[in-house]
């Protein structure tokens, strides 16, 4: 009998003791999301400004019950780790290169074409509408759900051998390029030696001399300092660079209907502000540049780049999906 009683008050107290780690937990009420990217947090980072405003979106919509970490610089990974990660539901979510996403969904591969899109408004309308909600529908059978094409604005050539203002300038040169064909395509029809590397080793590949330049958005050459270790900027604006706000379809489909319209919603929301904010910093930031040193040139002439890239359309149509790209192309006519 004593024991029976002994027994009785020690799973009382098991019970008691578990529910006191419990219950703070289920009193807050609140679910986290870890949103990763691999660029600085800097104020005018397009990255960083796409997460903050994500942020401040998703924890208005929801009244304080999600609460959104952010983790900039690779705190949780490259980008193809970090989008194999929301697969499988080990990363909540991320802002990732278009180029990266391509590596999953090859459809992604339509953005990354050379000369595409004329200019930001015009890709915007593009990703805002029937073109962007197919990709999206692609990316989302493959586990992760788009919230929004935020953007970096369009990419240009950084080196230390010599300014660009013809193909020819290209030739022989060695451009950090991203783990994507379509890039190694474009630099190799261009005469450039495209070297595919991870974003973490760049920066020092070029202050070492390994490689001679890369090619990259206006506001990641301010905010990871590459004034400091290359000298000449062209403003080729061969690619416009989507950085997809995107969050783990197994994450997501765990919430609640009303959270799911909150995060929804918040990245509609993130997604403006960002090009708001991106398209103000464009405007100053070359001047910034120049001011730090770079010596910079706008190209006179697009039509010998478009020409030479024009191969590059043919080679990926088949993974883009030659329907896709033939409305991509009706659409930016």
């Amino acid at each position: 009998m004593i024991r029976a009683i002994v027994r009785s008050v020690a799973a009382s107290a098991l019970v008691l003791g578990l529910a006191g780690s419990v219950l703070p937990a289920l009193a807050q009420g609140k679910t986290i999301i870890k949103l990763g990217w691999t660029a600085s947090d800097g104020p005018a980072d397009p990255y960083a400004v796409g997460a903050r405003a994500f942020k401040e979106a998703v924890e208005a919509n929801s009244k304080g019950r999600i609460e959104v970490r952010l983790f900039p610089n690779r705190q949780l990974g490259d980008e193809k780790p970090m989008v194999e990660g929301m697969r499988l539901g080990t990363v909540d979510a991320g802002i990732i290169t278009n180029a990266v996403v391509a590596q999953i969904e090859p459809a992604f591969q339509l953005n990354d074409l050379p000369f595409l899109y004329a200019d930001e408004g015009q890709a915007q309308r593009v990703l805002d509408g029937p073109i962007g909600k197919k990709l999206a529908t692609k990316l989302e059978s493959k586990g992760i759900k788009v919230l929004g094409y935020t953007e970096g604005g369009f990419r240009n050539m950084i080196n230390n051998v010599r300014p660009v203002a013809t193909p020819e300038d290209v030739k022989g040169v060695k451009y950090r390029v991203m783990q994507n064909p379509v890039f190694i395509a474009m630099f190799s029809s261009l005469g450039g030696n495209a070297v595919p590397m991870a974003w973490g080793e760049t920066f020092t590949a070029v202050q070492q001399g390994t490689i001679d330049g890369l090619e990259i958005p206006l506001a990641v050459i301010e905010q990871s300092k590459y004034f400091e270790v290359a000298k000449y900027l062209s403003l080729t604006n061969h690619t416009y660079s989507a950085n997809i706000l995107m969050v783990s379809k197994r994450f997501f489909d765990r919430l609640s209907p009303d959270l799911q319209k909150a995060v929804t919603d918040a990245g509609v929301t993130a997604t403006a502000k960002q090009r708001e904010v991106a398209a103000a910093h464009a405007k100053e930031i070359v001047a910034k540049l120049e001011k730090s040193g770079m010596k910079v040139n706008r190209i006179a002439d697009m039509a010998p780049f478009r020409a030479a890239v024009a191969g590059v359309y043919e080679q990926f149509k088949p993974s883009i999906g030659a329907d896709l790209l033939q409305e991509a192309l009706a659409a930016v006519k």
